[in-house]
């Protein structure tokens, strides 16, 4: 098992992930990947068993408090100076789900954005997972501006 940042050549391994993770209405496009990958390769975090790509975490840094629906669709947005670091999707393969693998990544990605003395990390998820979330210590700001994908969001932060 290796966790290790994404590089180009990763993005039909991404795209793939992405669409059997995510509905349509809420999956990020080839494009929009291959720009993120571009833009901020050392804020997407992938999972590895036996060298396949079973999960990943990526989103840009900035210096707002909450993810807006922008920031899904412009790259260009990452702030590498920012103190929050964004995270768009926490996704693992469905055959590798319940075995904690989400977690390792997510624990890298704190890990990570603490060495890199950001004030903490932000996401946005369905009131389903709000528990999930609470476990590493994010709080619920209630619910979001974002309507991404046409649902109900709600803002959750980690502060350090």
């Amino acid at each position: 098992m290796n966790i290790r940042f994404a590089t180009y050549d990763d993005l039909s391994s991404i795209v793939r992930i992405e669409n059997e993770c995510f509905p349509p209405a809420q999956a990020a496009s080839e494009e929009s990947f291959a720009e993120r990958l571009k833009i901020y390769p050392d804020h997407f975090w992938l999972l590895e068993i036996d060298g396949k790509v079973i999960g990943m975490i990526d989103g840009l840094v900035t210096n707002e408090l909450t993810i807006s629906d922008e920031m899904f669709e412009k790259a260009t947005l990452h702030n590498e100076k920012g103190n929050w670091q964004a995270i768009f999707g926490v996704t693992v393969l469905p055959e590798y789900r319940n075995r904690g693998y989400a977690a390792l990544i997510m624990e890298q990605v704190i890990a990570d954005s603490k060495v890199q003395n950001r004030k903490g990390c932000i996401l946005t998820c369905k009131d389903k997972l709000i528990a999930y979330y609470e476990k590493f210590g994010y709080k619920n700001f209630g619910i979001s501006e974002s309507v991404h994908g046409g649902e109900v969001w709600y803002d959750m932060r980690l502060e350090f």
